[in-house]
């Protein structure tokens, strides 16, 4: 069934003081009209994501929530599954399931967990997918991998959402996109991280030219089902102002941009309230991102009117 690709918005937050601040921070982004509650999966300073994801669920009624994204390479699928599975019981159906191969070279190099080439991480993420939706399948599965190898498991509990939670994958090189847009329900744009760290390389790759670039090779391995994919854009900078030359031209110097380039790079809000609606749904216009998520809690505080007014639409 095709996309109505209608507006919604996700927000990714990483830590709280504490955990009574961590439920008002889900509970506020429920009231201010947000799909989904975010977290990363890293080893610096952030809550851990299951544990978390369950308390703001079991808190909130209608919040969606999900980590961007679960790497794979910290967890095995089965046991993963099980969590996960648990948490959309508990949240009556509410889980997004975002999952990756693993990026961030500093949380590999301090935990001491291999940081494998990108094509087997890759390839042991593919695997992993095909175990977690055998485990939220009903009845006993076998699985046999290069990475992974399942005999006979029948897993619970079983998720609400049948067949199973929505799945994001997403990506900045081609062979990731292409495996999000043959098997993801949602499938999201990045800027590459192949560098294993966010720099020049990752800025150069988050312009206007290479997100087309991007939705071509998405558009491409879908085939039928393109159609039938939300594509999401994760928002790195949220910058409300009166400014918007001024900031833009700030900014662009991050991309090796012009002002003009910087306002069309979609991983940036630039503008007042106005402008910000204005932009998103250009972008919508243009490459059919439908579910923005921004990051932080001033931003999800700021962007508040513009959810509002656009959401649904």
């Amino acid at each position: 069934m095709a996309h109505d690709r209608r507006f919604r918005f996700g927000v990714q937050l990483s830590a709280a003081p504490d955990g009574p601040s961590w439920i008002a921070m889900a509970q506020r982004a429920e009231e201010l009209g947000y799909s989904t509650l975010f977290i990363p999966d890293h080893f610096e300073d952030q809550f851990g994501p299951i544990a978390a994801l369950t308390a703001a669920a079991t808190a909130t009624t209608t919040l969606r929530v999900g980590a961007l994204v679960l790497d794979n390479d910290y967890r095995h699928p089965v046991p993963l599954a099980k969590e996960l599975a648990t948490i959309d019981q508990l949240s009556q159906g509410r889980l997004e399931v975002g999952l990756g191969a693993g990026w961030m070279r500093t949380d590999y190099e301090r935990s001491g967990i291999a940081y494998d080439e990108p094509r087997v991480r890759v390839d042991r993420m593919a695997e992993a997918i095909e175990v977690i939706r055998g485990c939220f399948a009903d009845g006993p599965f076998s699985f046999s991998g290069d990475h992974y190898v399942i005999d006979n498991y029948e897993s619970h509990p079983s998720p609400v959402q049948r067949p199973g939670p929505p799945l994001i994958l997403g990506g900045g090189r081609k062979r990731m996109l292409d495996i999000a847009a043959r098997q993801a329900d949602i499938v999201g744009i990045n800027p590459s991280l192949h560098a294993g760290e966010v720099g020049p390389d990752a800025a150069a790759d988050a312009t206007a030219a290479a997100t087309d670039r991007k939705l071509a090779w998405v558009r491409d391995a879908a085939g039928d089902r393109f159609d039938d994919i939300e594509l999401n854009c994760l928002v790195l900078a949220t910058l409300v102002t009166d400014d918007q030359p001024g900031t833009a031209a700030m900014m662009g110097q991050m991309f090796g941009l012009d002002a003009d380039g910087a306002l069309e790079v979609p991983h940036a809000l630039i503008g007042s309230l106005d402008q910000i609606a204005d932009q998103i749904q250009a972008r919508r216009d243009r490459w059919g991102f439908s579910y923005l998520v921004i990051q932080g809690v001033d931003a999800m505080e700021a962007l508040a009117p513009v959810v509002a007014r656009l959401t649904g639409t």
